[in-house]
């Protein structure tokens, strides 16, 4: 019970920083949206590079962070937007977790 309360605790903490990162790049918000509307399914990095228009090294790059240009600290993996899961033999699948698909209904229904 306590556990559940301090991971409720942090993801609040967190909100702010996704929606920061999710304004300074549009690249990270279409895959955060791809994703929601897939979901709950997953998918694996050229499909969504190739449904967001943008290439696979870009998709690593807001899924993971690279560099100076994708900070680590504001991934979608390190926000807690997306969750890495193995499909099988060195293939990485990324869907939305709850708290990612929570985030991506409040920003839709702001606007």
């Amino acid at each position: 019970m306590q556990s559940e309360n301090k991971e409720a605790g942090s993801l609040d903490m967190k909100r702010p920083l996704v929606v920061r990162a999710l304004r300074r790049s549009n690249v990270r918000k279409k895959i955060a949206e791809y994703l929601f509307d897939i979901s709950p399914s997953c998918s694996y990095t050229s499909e969504i590079a190739y449904n967001v228009n943008t290439t696979p090294t870009n998709v690593i790059g807001a899924l993971r962070g690279m560099g100076s240009r994708y900070k680590e600290d504001e991934s979608l993996l390190n926000l807690d937007l997306v969750e890495e899961r193995s499909g099988g033999k060195n293939i990485r699948l990324y869907g939305l977790t709850p708290f990612g698909k929570e985030v991506i209904e409040s920003l839709h229904r702001r606007q």
